[in-house]
């Protein structure tokens, strides 16, 4: 029983007119008179939506329904008399006839109030009970005919009279256990005589169902209703007898935290009833939304283990956050979800020719593993490490390998990255705990088989955070990677179906180890030809497609990106170049916007009207007059270069001199190289006193350009014996290699970037060893169809290539007082 009920003790009695303000409690004689009052045949039916009204009993409703409001207004105008029935469906608004139940009760308006805040409250008297028979009228509100509920009449025998009697007693229980009852409810209990009253009077106030009240209703046996009451009571003294032991088992024990599970019980029930999500009902989307997942056996009972932790958590704590962000992390990873794979490698194979120019090398390697997938279907995806200098496309490779195999992209950014966290995650004890990348990378691509891109794998630092290089062991490794571990999501993840694809622009800072893990292919530059036609495949399309501009308004000849090539780009890739047409193509936008006059084909005043004076000139190295300066090929992590070491001799005591921020290993190519000198000065027609008489000073410009690397020793070597010999080093010519203290020219690596180079700089001859004939081969003859090459293993056959039969200037003189020789 509510307290609100127990309110309405008083005025559950037998009405005598509006005014009166006391009423005794019904007596046998009262109910009996009332039994025999004639039932209305047609009565204004009010539908009740939390409501059964008993016959004797006085309740106050209150009413909001247009229809229900006219019906009492007239009737309260009238004789007074309705028939309340109450609605099966408590969330219909607006119930018909065929949505009521077919027993009711009919009511006597006591009294009808307008209260302040506008609602209109009735009080109301049961009378008797009837039966729905047929609508007779439905607006303005339902009219019916009814019939008189008859009651069989039960005699009062011993059994009755003790099943009353137990009533009466559970009833003062659960009065004295409920402490919103006042103890007084009591008193008025013993005082009603009617045992049907009896009845009726604790099914209007006990705290039951809906339902089951009107059960009770419809029950035409006095000792059915009886023992339904008798069992509904019981239930309640259970509940309120299991509520006060708990309640005084924790009552001294009742911290901050019960209270506020309390308080947060109390929010979800007002959320609920505003529409708002609960606890509840977030339960409940996790586990609709686990049944759809594809998981394994371990993966989904350690789910449902880390749920039913959830559902036994408080809500307010700062625990639910965490545990409830971890469950839908696993609900969102595509455990074993994977995108169908197109083999169609004709299909891939233009793709690759379209979105790329060149690079035959990697489109190849790419069309090799389609085919092998294509054929097995279960083999562990590859890890490919693109190498090579910036802005050849190795980035821009990983969408169009996806394009091609029809699977999702996506790319992750590891350069600067010195957290092992980034890679592996936090553990959830972390406060702002969050997976590591990969993981939320899967996450974001929806699928377990995407094409993964490893950007700058080569810039991973390392500090007291960890080192990241090796937590990438793991990922890198087919044989391992079936079974990543993150330590947020705390198990094993497969990523053995994602084709990884690393880039880098230098292997040397690589761990050795990572390094083996993967299939290292290099992305070599372009050369002019390349870059002309990727300009005007790619760059110039783009470029105008950016700046709002058509084909109608610019044309670029070859010949004329063919100078900005020369004259303001000196790269390996094609992003400067991308920029330089850039700008060509917003100083004819501009044109364009202010309506003035241009050519539409451009031309070479116009590009130096545009870009500015040329920036490099390829002519500005080619001529070697003076002996002691060669011509070197050097490779750097944006491409080939050219390198130009100078030497010079003066009077001294024999001292070497270096230059031109020159590291270890450049240092001690020169030693090296001098030091053959000296040993073969014969053979080279050199008189071994200039060693001592003379000092050497060995630069390399440009100074404040730090340089090191084996390749240039035969440069070394060839400038010494140059400047001792006085005889000057062919034009067009450039050399790169290695030497050993016996005069074996040992391979080098970046040859096609060194050679690209030497083509950039007008370079017509090149010196190199034997070994690394291999790699000319594999670059297109028309490339270098304008290079001639000397493939050489000794150090004398360099010399005798290099340089040219006449002296500059006389012999040295071993004289203290010679002239020195500057160059």
């Amino acid at each position: 029983m509510s307290k609100q009920d127990i309110f309405d003790f008083h005025s559950a009695m037998p009405i005598i007119n509006e005014d009166t303000e006391f009423f005794p409690l019904m007596s046998q004689q009262d109910e009996e008179e009332m039994n025999n009052e004639d039932t209305p045949e047609t009565l204004a039916i009010l539908p009740l939506r939390n409501t059964v009204l008993f016959p004797g009993v006085v309740i106050p409703i209150t009413v909001g329904r247009d229809k229900s409001i006219k019906l009492i207004k007239e009737a309260y105008k009238g004789n007074k008399i309705i028939g309340v029935v109450s609605q099966m469906d408590v969330s219909i608004e607006d119930p018909t006839f065929e949505q009521l139940n077919t027993v009711g009760t009919v009511a006597n308006i006591i009294k009808l109030l307008q209260m302040p805040d506008g609602n209109t409250t009735v009080i109301i008297q049961g009378k008797q009970r009837f039966s729905l028979i047929e609508e007779v009228q439905n607006e303005p509100y339902i009219k019916a005919v009814v019939k008189k509920f008859e009651e069989q009449k039960h005699k009062a025998d011993k059994e009755f009279k003790t099943l009353i009697a137990s009533i009466r007693e559970m009833s003062a229980q659960i009065i004295q256990l409920s402490p919103n009852i006042p103890s007084e409810a009591s008193i008025a209990l013993k005082n009603i005589e009617s045992n049907s009253f009896l009845i009726n009077f604790i099914s209007s106030n006990m705290n039951a169902e809906m339902a089951d009240k009107q059960k009770i209703l419809e029950m035409n046996k006095l000792l059915d209703r009886a023992q339904k009451v008798m069992e509904l009571l019981m239930v309640e003294l259970q509940m309120l007898e299991l509520r006060n032991q708990i309640q005084s088992k924790v009552r001294t024990d009742l911290d901050k935290q019960q209270r506020d599970y309390f308080l947060n019980q109390q929010l979800k029930t007002i959320q609920e009833e505003l529409g708002g999500n609960s606890a509840d009902l977030e339960f409940d989307a996790l586990q609709e939304k686990a049944k759809l997942k594809k998981w394994t056996k371990e993966v989904n009972d350690h789910f449902e283990k880390e749920l039913d932790k959830l559902g036994r958590m408080n809500p307010a704590a700062p625990d639910y956050s965490v545990q409830l962000n971890y469950l839908e992390l696993l609900l969102d990873l595509p455990w074993s979800e994977f995108t169908k794979d197109n083999f169609d490698l004709k299909r891939a194979q233009r793709i690759l020719d379209k979105d790329h120019f060149g690079l035959e090398k990697v489109k190849q390697r790419i069309v090799e593993y389609l085919a092998v997938l294509k054929l097995k279907r279960d083999m562990k995806a590859p890890i490919l490490c693109l190498v090579g200098p910036p802005g050849v496309g190795k980035t821009s490779l990983g969408k169009s390998i996806a394009k091609a195999l029809g699977r999702k992209y996506v790319r992750m950014a590891l350069g600067g990255i010195r957290d092992e966290a980034e890679i592996r995650g936090h553990r959830k004890t972390y406060i702002g705990a969050m997976p590591g990348r990969i993981i939320s990378s899967i996450k974001k691509a929806g699928a377990d088989n995407p094409v993964f891109v490893l950007d700058e794998i080569d810039k991973v630092g390392t500090d007291h955070r960890g080192d990241p290089s090796s937590a990438l062991l793991e990922v890198l490794d087919p044989e391992q990677n079936n079974a990543f571990y993150d330590h947020y999501v705390e198990m094993d993840y497969d990523l053995s179906n994602i084709l990884f694809i690393a880039t880098a622009n230098s292997l040397s800072t690589i761990q050795p180890a990572l390094l083996d893990r993967m299939e290292i292919i290099e992305v070599n530059g372009y050369t002019i030809e390349e870059k002309i036609e990727i300009a005007k495949k790619y760059l110039l399309p783009k470029q105008k497609e950016n700046h709002g501009l058509q084909n109608k308004h610019i044309n670029l000849k070859p010949a004329l990106i063919e100078k900005v090539i020369e004259d303001y780009t000196r790269e390996s890739g094609v992003r400067g170049l991308e920029k330089r047409i850039g700008s060509l193509v917003r100083g004819v936008a501009t044109k364009v916007a202010m309506e003035e006059e241009y050519n539409v084909t451009l031309t070479n005043e116009d590009v130096e009207r545009i870009l500015g004076a040329p920036i490099y000139d390829k002519d500005l190295y080619e001529g070697n007059e003076v002996a002691g300066v060669v011509t070197g090929l050097a490779w750097t992590s944006v491409g080939g270069d050219i390198l130009f070491i100078e030497s010079s001799l003066s009077p001294g005591k024999g001292k070497l001199t270096l230059t031109g921020n020159l590291g270890d290993v450049m240092k001690e190519s020169a030693v090296i190289a001098l030091a053959y000198l000296r040993a073969h000065a014969a053979e080279f027609g050199i008189d071994y006193a200039l060693f001592d008489h003379w000092d050497v000073h060995v630069h390399v410009p440009a100074g404040a350009t730090p340089k090191d690397g084996p390749s240039a020793g035969v440069t070394m070597l060839t400038a010494l014996t140059s400047v001792f010999t006085q005889r000057k080093v062919k034009q067009h010519l450039a050399m790169t290699g290695e030497i050993t203290l016996r005069g074996k020219v040992l391979p080098v690596g970046g040859i096609k970037e060194k050679i690209l180079a030497a083509k950039r700089a007008n370079i017509k001859e090149i010196i190199l060893c034997k070994s690394n004939r291999k790699d000319i081969l594999e670059i297109k003859e028309s490339y270098i169809k304008d290079l001639t090459f000397h493939y050489v293993s000794e150090m004398s056959e360099v010399i005798e290539l290099a340089l040219t039969k006449n002296k500059v200037k006389k012999p040295l003189d071993l004289s203290i007082k010679a002239a020195p020789i500057v160059n």
